[in-house]
């Protein structure tokens, strides 16, 4: 059934994030024609007459809001406006991108389904044979939670450079397209995989289908029945793959050299061309709102007119078993890395051993400037952990105060999480600049709104209660029932969640990181030491390993800690 709030909320969200991307020359607080001046001759004086002609030039001695009003008329009949930078029309520098990052994006979309596919068919055959169980595995989950250009790094170092397979670089054949697309494709094809795993076993557990087996139907039609049960719960999740395939797109297009609109968004906001960077970012969320539509528009065509009840649509949970082995493992390799590397100079430069292999001098070798790259891992997990530590506690503190107005932050919720870390982190790059506090706001904006749901919640159920109604009855005032009852029954759980959430923030910092938008060098990142090092992988594949390994370590304990631990969904 169509809500309207939702629908209504859906449009603030909207507007909210054309409105930030708009004012985005003005929330710089800089002068966006001194940024033009520059971009344009970086040696000429910023003389009150040069800066008057580019103002008059561009129509910039408007107020923020007219500007703002005449950039989005302009932007719905088409135009974009003009480069800061060569004086291009950004539309035709957009267009020139987006045909090739639409091609990379269906692809790597019809590899993301091609992949759930093959993690469910293990449990659909055993789901119709009449066992119970399970197909999906750990591998899927370390592949769910694996960032993207991780992964290109890694398939990089392993399909170019080892086996010699596929081109590392480029876009020149369907060659190229390979690898770029399985990267973006295996961590959203694991996503959905095993949200259609997890959904199955139930729907194999309801009575209809054994009233349908006793019937005789074949196994074609009963398969056919499950899917339509189990598939509307997940279709929206679509949607979120289409999200997180977009700004993946951004950091795989980076690593794999493809010239693409996601590329043109980062090259915009490194060079503070913001009318670039408006209008590739603009293109990119026109993206994520039409996939979102459309995996709405199928989910209710799957439904059909007759099914409104929740109850039918929503398979119950599927109870995670914890991996406490695989959390001591994974955790205790990032600690080794950490303790070892922490003994040794991060910034020692050495010239005579650059690019060396591992030796007992150093035993995860060197990179391109001789910085022996075990002591940049160590110090690394301080600096990605640290800032990821912080982050989670603000994310923890806004979702504790909004979780008590879950109306009024229904719109802010929706638009924080419909933006992928990366789009979040090129805005606040081009407003604030690129550097490690930048991200961290970044990946802060777009971290809270999952444990605000929570938060909500949890809230719901405490002032549910029947103790709390009973003291409500006696007499009891609202604050002391928020302080006796309410908060304890909140703040536990949700520390617990909040903490299950810090690996992935750490793994979202570090992929800033690696494209520029983070910590600045010669500061030891994990992600600045993988894009440090990416350039030298066909020399000393040995260093982009390195950061590469403790990045995937940080992967599979984030995999293994949430699955220690299950953490209940608002429905």
């Amino acid at each position: 059934m169509f809500k309207f709030g939702t629908a209504a909320s859906r449009v603030v969200s909207i507007t909210a994030v054309v409105a930030a991307v708009g004012l985005v020359p003005w929330l710089a607080g800089r002068d966006p024609a001194l940024s033009i001046l520059r971009a344009r001759s970086g040696e000429q004086d910023p003389t009150e007459e040069a800066l008057g002609s580019i103002r008059r030039e561009l129509g910039l001695d408007a107020d923020p809001l007219a500007l703002f009003g005449n950039w989005l008329a302009d932007a719905v009949r088409g135009d974009l406006g003009t480069s800061w930078v060569n004086g291009q029309p950004v539309l035709q520098s957009v267009l020139a991108g987006v045909g090739v990052s639409m091609t990379l994006m269906g692809v790597a979309l019809a590899g993301a389904l091609l992949v759930a596919t093959a993690l469910c068919v293990p449990t659909m055959r055993r789901g119709l044979r009449g066992e119970h169980g399970r197909g999906g595995g750990a591998a899927a989950a370390v592949l769910a939670a694996a960032p993207e250009f991780l992964l290109a790094a890694l398939l990089i170092v392993v399909v170019s450079v080892w086996l010699g397979w596929l081109p590392p670089y480029g876009w020149q054949g369907p060659q190229h397209l390979v690898l770029p697309a399985l990267a973006m494709a295996l961590p959203a094809g694991a996503v959905l995989g095993r949200l259609v795993d997890d959904a199955l076993p139930p729907v194999f557990g309801e009575q209809w289908v054994s009233l349908w087996r006793s019937w005789g139907c074949s196994r074609a039609v009963l398969a056919r029945g499950v899917l339509r049960r189990a598939l509307p719960p997940v279709l929206p999740q679509v949607g979120l793959a289409a999200v997180g395939i977009i700004g993946g797109a951004v950091s795989v297009e980076v690593v794999f050299a493809i010239p693409g609109v996601g590329r043109t968004a980062l090259g915009a906001a490194e060079s503070q061309d913001l009318p670039l960077l408006q209008g590739s970012v603009i293109v990119l969320l026109l993206v994520g709102v039409i996939g979102g539509v459309v995996s709405a528009l199928a989910r209710r065509w799957v439904l059909g007119p007759a099914l409104r009840d929740a109850a039918l649509i929503t398979p119950p949970p599927v109870p995670v078993r914890g991996h406490r082995a695989v959390v001591a493992c994974a955790g205790g390799v990032v600690a080794v890395l950490t303790a070892w590397g922490l003994t040794r100079d991060p910034l020692r430069l050495d010239t005579t051993a650059r690019l060396s292999a591992p030796s007992w001098a150093h035993p995860l070798g060197t990179d391109s400037l001789g910085r022996d790259v075990l002591a940049r891992v160590g110090h690394g997990a301080l600096a990605t952990v640290g800032v990821a530590v912080a982050v989670c506690a603000f994310a923890f503190v806004v979702a504790l105060l909004l979780g008590f107005l879950p109306s009024v932050t229904r719109a802010a919720a929706e638009t924080a999480n419909a933006v992928p870390p990366v789009i979040a982190g090129l805005l606040v790059a081009a407003t604030l600049g690129p550097d490690g506090s930048s991200a961290a706001l970044a990946v802060a904006l777009v971290s809270w709104p999952v444990l605000s749901e929570h938060a909500a919640s949890l809230v719901e159920e405490a002032r549910a209660a029947q103790h709390v109604a009973e003291n409500r009855a006696l007499g009891a005032s609202p604050m002391w029932t928020l302080r006796k009852h309410v908060l304890p029954a909140v703040v536990g759980p949700l520390a617990r969640h909040a903490v299950l959430r810090l690996p992935g923030i750490a793994l979202a910092l570090a992929s800033l990181g690696f494209l520029g938008l983070g910590t600045p060098p010669p500061a030891p990142e994990w992600g600045l030491l993988l894009s440090e090092t990416l350039p030298y992988v066909e020399r000393a594949p040995w260093a982009t390993l390195a950061p590469a390994g403790a990045l995937l370590a940080l992967a599979v304990f984030a995999v293994s800690l949430a699955a220690s631990a299950r953490v209940p969904r608002r429905s």
